[in-house]
């Protein structure tokens, strides 16, 4: 009697497993330790040129090597990005408790073993590494999204979704009246299916460790936001960012016209597509 149920048995069980699964990645588990890794305030926005061909390659060392090298000394890479709109551009964004604290642990790791180990790997396939904005938060409320590490396991297709990143170069002493007429923009996109990862600003200080330059042409404004794949990009977000851009453009408040950035994800990318952000 019991041999002839176990079929039926393991029939029914597939089913259920087969109908709970969803092509959704999998939630990380938000552990207690996790909320040690909410503050990053000081933000550096860095894009670097990659040598033809390299980029690929150049994404694969940073993902192997270097996001826990930086979480040990105490500040993350926020995101990792390839940009659609240009084949040599690599984009990453690194986050600072505080400014004290960048000057401190970019001394640790670029005079430090890691660096010194892997640098003449890294550097042969970087052309320029100059176009850096060191950003802050435009309010406690706008600072970018900090989330948990890949799940090598829940998210075996590495970081999803796309990442959209609209710069605004925004004239002096006009960043205020600015941001007022751009939240009911960005308000349009939230509405249009992104989910909003953070609103930044230049971050009018001295560069603390001049080793590394950072760009003087400012102020900007940077918003991001997350998509959940090509569809959602093309056919929500895309059309109302563009609809933004001549919008905002008309303020008179800009000193050019607002660069649109869409990035892919690297594999271990922390700022990505996740089922809350839904």
């Amino acid at each position: 009697m019991l041999r002839a149920l176990i079929p039926g048995l393991v029939l029914v069980l597939t089913s259920f497993f087969l109908s709970t699964q969803s092509d959704e990645p999998a939630k990380p588990p938000l552990t207690d330790d996790f909320k040690q890794l909410k503050s990053f305030p000081v933000v550096e926005f860095r894009r670097y040129t990659i040598k033809e061909h390299e980029r690929e390659h150049f994404a694969e060392y940073f993902d192997c090597f270097f996001p826990e090298a930086f979480e040990q000394l105490g500040c993350l890479a926020l995101g990792t990005f390839a940009d659609r709109g240009n084949p040599s551009m690599f984009l990453w964004i690194r986050g600072f408790h505080n400014m004290d604290d960048r000057a401190l642990i970019n001394a640790q790791f670029y005079y430090g073993p890691l660096w010194k180990e892997h640098k003449a790997t890294m550097n042969k396939m970087i052309e320029d590494s100059d176009n850096v904005l060191l950003l802050q938060a435009l309010t406690p409320d706008t600072s970018i999204e900090v989330l948990p590490a890949v799940d090598p396991v829940a998210e075996d297709k590495g970081a999803q979704g796309i990442v959209v990143a609209q710069i605004f170069a925004v004239k002096a002493d006009n960043v205020d009246a600015f941001a007022r007429h751009a939240e009911t923009v960005f308000a349009g996109y939230r509405a249009a299916g992104a989910h909003q990862a953070g609103i930044l600003v230049t971050s009018d200080v001295k560069n603390n460790f001049p080793q590394l330059p950072v760009r003087t042409d400012g102020p900007f404004l940077v918003w991001m936001g997350v998509v959940k794949n090509d569809r959602a990009w093309k056919e929500q977000l895309q059309p109302v960012a563009q609809r933004g851009a001549e919008s905002l453009s008309a303020t008179g408040l800009l000193r050019g016209a607002p660069e649109l950035l869409v990035l892919d994800p690297t594999r271990r990318s922390r700022l990505r597509w996740l089922p809350e952000n839904r």
